[in-house]
């Protein structure tokens, strides 16, 4: 049997601070619709310059662990050459060098196969662009 791609755009509020947004719940429904319980991968991406997605435990502190280490590595100074838009702004454009713009995950019997405590999450530090954009798709 030939494979199958199925692919999503959705759209996200991030806000105006840095901020995680777990994806979790939306790559699950996803995969419900998708992969019709198939074996496959899910691919999670990002389309911006200032974000990026995590595999990472939250609710527990890791999550603003995560932010507060990428505020201590990339601080919203005047020290980045990149210096359009609001202070600090070239830190973004560094973030997914750090926190890179995918994530590709296996998916078992048509469910995300994610390890205990694990969740998919998008990371953005940036303040100036207030929505984002997110592309699922599966191949199973």
């Amino acid at each position: 049997m030939a494979g199958t791609f199925t692919t999503r755009t959705i759209n996200m509020a991030t806000g105006a601070t840095e901020t995680m947004h777990d994806l979790t719940n939306a790559c699950s429904a996803f995969l419900r619709e998708a992969a019709h319980g198939r074996n496959g991968l899910l691919n999670v991406f990002t389309p911006h310059a200032t974000s990026g997605l995590a595999v990472i435990e939250t609710g527990a502190g890791s999550d603003d662990d995560l932010l507060a280490a990428l505020r201590g590595i990339l601080p919203a100074d005047d020290r980045w050459r990149d210096r359009h838009g609001s202070p600090g702004h070239g830190s973004g454009h560094v973030l997914p060098a750090l926190v890179p713009p995918h994530a590709t995950l296996p998916v078992v019997d048509g469910e995300l196969e994610l390890g205990t405590s694990q969740s998919v999450v998008l990371v953005t530090t940036e303040r100036d662009s207030p929505e984002r954009q997110v592309r699922l798709s599966f191949l199973g």
